[in-house]
């Protein structure tokens, strides 16, 4: 009678052990889906974004030779934060800035540089301390 009662406990657990694996499988299976939108959902809130940057780094682009003197100093600014928010941006947008102050005709240095080129070389600047600090070790 022992063993009887011995072998229904085995039968219960390997029964048990079978139904816990039948049940992980299915919430498995049912979790794919799910997991798989949200990533694509991820994906494509990132593709959006990295959209909107470049339709303002487009917009800056043609901004810097506006008339107005505000117009060319958001479009600046908005460069430079393009540059925080995406590294791997930052090698377009500081060479159109470099290219941008190189064909300006007035005397960028000192007091006497127009407020656009001392603003474009006040966000170059920042970019060089920032690359120093990053390669500077600890």
């Amino acid at each position: 009678m022992e063993t009887l009662v011995d072998l229904s406990e085995i039968l219960r657990n390997l029964a048990l052990t079978a139904a816990a694996a039948v049940g992980a499988y299915l919430a498995w299976k049912k979790l794919g889906p799910e997991t798989t939108q949200a990533g694509s959902a991820v994906f494509q809130a990132t593709l959006a974004r990295r959209a909107h940057v470049m339709e303002l780094f487009n917009r800056s682009a043609g901004q810097l030779s506006d008339e107005k003197m505000e117009v060319r100093l958001a479009a600046i600014y908005i460069l430079g934060e393009i540059t925080v928010d995406f590294p791997d941006l930052s090698g377009p947008v500081f060479k159109l800035l470099q290219n941008h102050l190189t064909g300006m005709s007035a005397e960028i240095e000192g007091e006497g540089a127009p407020v656009d080129a001392r603003a474009i070389a006040e966000v170059l600047r920042r970019r060089a301390a920032d690359e120093f600090q990053r390669q500077t070790p600890g």
